[in-house]
């Protein structure tokens, strides 16, 4: 009965009804374009790519897009180029001056800084375009096909699949803009649950099919583990709050705060999802460069095995690295010493100043190590479920950056819906709580 009311309650909202709807027949819109082909490739020749992307990073890219990259869609480079351009300009945003005045300057700021992020993803777009052609060659020459690719042809296809990414980042804006919630997060979170499916009915299968005994108990006890993984997801893209440090705020007269003890909020995963961000678009890198060959080895070859030792151990090394630097960057113990002597806030046993500022920075860096580190448990959970024998396809749903895009995805668009609800005094999605999003990060 209160699922059913809150439907009723989601639909007598016009305003609502229609961000829906044209999020709805936006998201149609893509999908359709994800299994358009492009020109002069036969799609009868396409098995050879759709064996290559079912495996190591080329997985989780196809995975990204929806599919489009083993279909040889006109959206085959999806949106990771602009994801990868808005990380870069973040970047920037962190060591150049220039870079964060545009960062204070609000709106027009913001503005500029979104112009870059095209100019730097269209750039990104015309240097993958021939790669993934060359490779696409490759694979069709390898499964006994026949396509004839010239310079003027491999010219206009990187124009063709270049478009194509940019219309993907249009329909993102107008999500955004009509529609409900992070188009971007949006686009991406269709891309990885048009995977679930299938994933899930291979695992199923598999279970039944191959187990001398047990199979379906197997499977149970999968689905349990996914459920308290994705559970430790919500926790961790929510962000995890600490309160290792007390202070109080004698300030006479107020009533709010006077004698009374405080406590500063300090979040043991204070850098959100974005280590994972960060880690995973570096780790593309090297399969970027290499063309998307298929002919990858030795060190290069490893770094594209997203389930082999070498390319885990670099990957958990580098999240918890990035988890300190976003947290050193974001975290800034000496601006909360300002302000609690500014306010007449003092840690107590601890003097004003340079010991405060010490001693915050210290409390960090401890409660920042088990952050980081099941930060980096939860993003290769997949290559641990397959060590256990699960699909790999399956797998990739136990952890990784898909898994924590998808809960953070979910989340802040339930928020937005209760949003919506609460403005107009409904009762919200859950009774006696509130959906929270995403406690630090981009929207994706």
């Amino acid at each position: 009965m209160g699922f059913t009311q809150t439907i009723k309650d989601i639909w007598s909202v016009e305003d609502l009804r229609k961000r829906i709807g044209i999020t709805l027949l936006l998201v149609i819109i893509y999908r359709f374009g994800c299994y358009v082909v492009l020109p002069g490739i036969n799609p009868d020749d396409l098995m050879a790519l759709k064996n290559f992307t079912s495996d190591g990073l080329m997985q989780l890219l196809d995975m990204f897009s929806g599919g489009a990259f083993s279909q040889a869609s006109i959206f085959a480079l999806g949106i990771m180029p602009y994801i990868t351009a808005s990380i870069v300009i973040q970047l920037l945003g962190m060591v150049l001056p220039s870079f964060q005045k545009m960062q204070r300057e609000g709106e027009s700021g913001r503005m500029k800084l979104n112009q870059y992020t095209r100019y730097l993803t269209v750039v990104i777009l015309l240097l993958q375009g021939p790669a993934y052609l060359a490779n696409l060659r490759y694979q069709i020459h390898a499964a006994g096909g026949v396509v004839d690719l010239p310079w003027y042809t491999m010219l206009f296809m990187t124009l063709v699949l270049a478009a194509g990414s940019m219309f993907i980042m249009w329909l993102g804006e107008r999500i955004d803009q009509k529609g409900v919630g992070n188009g971007i997060s949006f686009i991406i979170l269709i891309g990885i649950i048009a995977r679930l499916p299938e994933a899930f009915f291979q695992e199923f299968t598999s279970r039944l099919l191959n187990s001398a005994g047990g199979g379906l108990v197997l499977f149970l006890v999968e689905i349990v583990i996914l459920l308290a993984v994705i559970a430790g997801a919500v926790l961790l893209v929510q962000g995890v709050r600490k309160v290792p440090v007390q202070y109080a705020k004698k300030i006479v007269g107020n009533k709010q705060y006077g004698g009374v003890r405080q406590y500063i909020p300090l979040k043991v995963n204070a850098a959100g999802v974005m280590p994972i961000i960060f880690a995973q678009a570096i780790m593309f890198i090297p399969i970027t460069l290499a063309g998307f060959s298929p002919n990858q080895t030795g060190f290069i070859g490893a770094l594209t095995d997203m389930y082999g030792w070498t390319y885990n151990i670099i990957y958990f090394l580098m999240i918890v690295a990035f988890t300190y630097f976003y947290t050193a960057i974001t975290v800034r113990p000496a601006q909360m010493a300002e302000d609690m002597k500014r306010n007449n806030g003092f840690i107590p046993g601890v003097k004003p100043g340079k010991p405060t500022v010490e001693y915050l920075d210290s409390i960090m860096s401890r409660i920042t190590l088990p952050g980081s580190l099941f930060l980096g448990i939860v993003a290769v959970m997949p290559a641990i479920a397959y060590v256990f024998g699960i699909n790999r396809s399956f797998a990739s749903f136990f952890g990784g950056t898909s898994l924590l895009i998808l809960v953070g995805v979910i989340l802040d668009t339930l928020r937005i819906v209760e949003g919506h609800l609460l403005m107009r005094h409904y009762d919200g999605l859950m009774k006696g709580t509130r959906i929270q999003g995403r406690a630090s990060g981009p929207g994706y």
